[in-house]
């Protein structure tokens, strides 16, 4: 085996998605994107394959062409060691904006400050600022 890389499916929105990751989290870019042309089979300009990185972890995502029954689901998401609580408040808000809030920004003894969100694009994200 070579690696092991997080992959996301998007209906549309991947390459929203990932400038917008990319410019919350520094150290963070879109490292390759690969697009529809006019010929299909996907809609010209929406993401075939792309990489990105967050804080030096790959992904991969998509657009999906085809109509799924499912989505994202929050028992899968990524979490976030933040540094400090200025950088989770602001991840915290600019994350959640859109989206919805499964467990708010808060002390559950298991760190510092911790929260839970679905963010507008449907992906989950766990932030914690531990002790």
């Amino acid at each position: 085996m070579e690696k092991v890389t997080p992959f996301l499916m998007f209906e549309g929105q991947a390459e929203e998605a990932m400038n917008f990751y990319t410019s919350l989290i520094e150290d963070s870019e879109i490292t390759s994107i690969a697009k529809y042309g006019a010929e299909g089979p996907g809609k010209e300009g929406s993401v075939i394959q792309a990489t990105f990185t967050l804080k030096g972890q790959e992904f991969m995502c998509i657009d999906s062409y085809v109509q799924h029954e499912f989505t994202f689901t929050p028992s899968y998401s990524t979490f976030l060691t933040c540094s400090s609580e200025q950088e989770i408040d602001d991840l915290f808000e600019k994350l959640s904006e859109g989206g919805s809030t499964l467990m708010p920004l808060g002390d559950y003894s298991f760190s510092k400050k911790f929260g839970w969100i679905v963010d507008k694009f449907g992906v989950s994200w766990q932030l914690s600022l531990p002790f």
